[in-house]
């Protein structure tokens, strides 16, 4: 009886046969069974063990794509297609709201009117009334045109006289000088007729002395004698006075040049008086024309209106009545048409390793998606595109920034309902390399190219290197 109970509890044990006394028996309280059941556990625990390591290590030589993770959010690839304020130029008080907030607006569209708050723009009929002024002032310019032609005129009438005058004189000193000439011939001649009778009167009175000639004979020779005398002395002083006459009249001529000198200088003053208040005109004219063009300008600077077409998403100022002031913002306005971008920014140690038309992973917020970043093609949900433009010069929060743009070449396009704002995590695909290379980078804190930035440093060394090597 007891050899067939233990015959059966063997058989129990070794799931032999369907009979079980595991109620009857405590079958867990047996050290066999304990032993045989720690075993098993062991050994399977080894087993996981040793292909967990396995696994491991062979994960170890797969290919990983060395990416470059960044934030940023949506924006758009041209500075008019983004979010903008529209701002009232002048000052002025809020009368009126044409738009609500998400209205679609064209370009030029009203969206608000102003009116004036400055006093010196008060008077409705401000425009006219300096038009008016206009005008005046160009009349004056015209009075003043015509005032420098008359000046004009009457110093060419000096001219003129001035030469009339100067060749009257110059007719008087050339008879002047005829005159003298001739009367320097007279002299000669009564100076010859002088010496003449001297001769004569010498003769006679010699024979007069001889008693050959008689005393009235004398006498009438010493009477020619003195009247041609007389005639010499009248005619030089008649010749004097023709000289003294020249003499005036070169004094005539050196007056009359003087006083009209005068007279073209003061002619030439007033001229100049006139251009002068022509020019003062002219420019108090240009200075009124600003100021019509400014004060018309202004006026249609009341209703302010849509830069472009796009909706109306925000209105800063409210109340009907509000005071703003120039360069106010009112509403914010989203461009209708726009060319979607996504704006990252990287560390400086980064930024070296890229350049422009290289491949991004993206994934937006709202958009569900599964991100393997080092095995771009098993992810799912993600979208891609390729960097556009990198700042040259570093941002105020000590990154660059790198604008991105959609890839012409990929099939998969951006979500239509991506709006500008949208927050975006970037993956920026360098090299393939195995995922413990990966590994040991991550550790050291190397960046992705360091040490094959190192190698073609060296290479490119050798290689210019070689030729001095070979001249030598």
């Amino acid at each position: 009886m007891q050899n067939r109970f233990t015959s059966q509890r063997i058989t129990s044990m070794l799931n032999i046969s369907e009979n079980s006394i595991t109620q009857y028996v405590p079958v867990e309280e047996l050290r066999a069974f304990k032993a045989l059941k720690k075993s098993r556990i062991r050994r399977l625990s080894l087993i996981l063990t040793v292909c967990s390591l396995v696994g491991i290590f062979l994960c170890m030589f797969l290919p990983w794509t060395q990416n470059i993770n960044a934030k940023g959010y949506v924006t758009t690839r041209l500075p008019a297609q983004r979010p903008q304020a529209i701002q009232s130029v002048i000052a002025g008080q809020l009368n009126k709201w044409y738009v609500r907030e998400g209205d679609f607006v064209e370009s030029g569209d009203t969206i608000a009117f102003i009116s004036e708050i400055k006093s010196e723009y008060f008077d409705p009929q401000l425009v006219a009334r300096t038009s008016e002024q206009v005008d005046a002032k160009s009349q004056s310019i015209n009075s003043y045109n015509d005032k420098i032609k008359a000046l004009d005129r009457q110093y060419e009438a000096l001219e003129a006289t001035l030469g009339l005058k100067r060749e009257q004189i110059n007719n008087k000193i050339q008879q002047a000088r005829n005159k003298i000439a001739m009367d320097s011939i007279d002299l000669i001649n009564y100076r010859t007729n002088l010496q003449i009778a001297d001769n004569q009167y010498e003769r006679i009175q010699q024979l007069h002395e001889k008693g050959l000639k008689t005393l009235s004979e004398l006498q009438e020779k010493d009477l020619k004698r003195q009247q041609t005398a007389a005639k010499v002395t009248v005619q030089e002083n008649k010749l004097l006075n023709t000289r003294n006459q020249l003499t005036n009249l070169f004094v005539e001529l050196s007056s009359a040049t003087q006083e009209y000198a005068d007279k073209l200088a003061k002619s030439q003053s007033d001229r100049q008086s006139a251009v002068s208040a022509r020019l003062e005109s002219v420019a108090a004219t240009s200075k009124l024309q600003n100021q019509l063009s400014n004060y018309s300008q202004r006026q249609q600077f009341y209703y302010i209106t849509a830069p472009q077409s796009g909706y109306i998403t925000k209105t800063i100022k409210k109340g009907i009545g509000e005071i703003i002031k120039e360069g106010a913002d009112l509403a914010t306005i989203m461009p209708a048409d726009y060319d979607l971008a996504v704006e990252i920014y990287l560390k400086p140690q980064d930024t070296p390793l890229l350049d422009t038309a290289e491949q991004v992973r993206l994934r937006f917020d709202g958009w569900p998606a599964i991100v393997i970043s080092g095995w771009p093609e098993s992810s799912t949900g993600i979208f891609s595109g390729k960097i556009f433009a990198i700042d040259r010069f570093i941002s105020d929060n000590g990154y660059y920034r790198v604008l991105i743009v959609p890839d012409e070449n990929d099939r998969k396009d951006w979500p239509q309902k991506l709006r500008v704002g949208t927050g975006t995590q970037a993956f920026i695909l360098l090299n393939d390399v195995p995922i413990w290379y990966e590994l040991w980078r991550q550790l050291n804190g190397f960046p992705p190219d360091f040490y094959n930035l190192e190698k073609e440093k060296k290479e490119e060394d050798v290689k210019l290197k070689a030729p001095l090597k070979s001249i030598k």
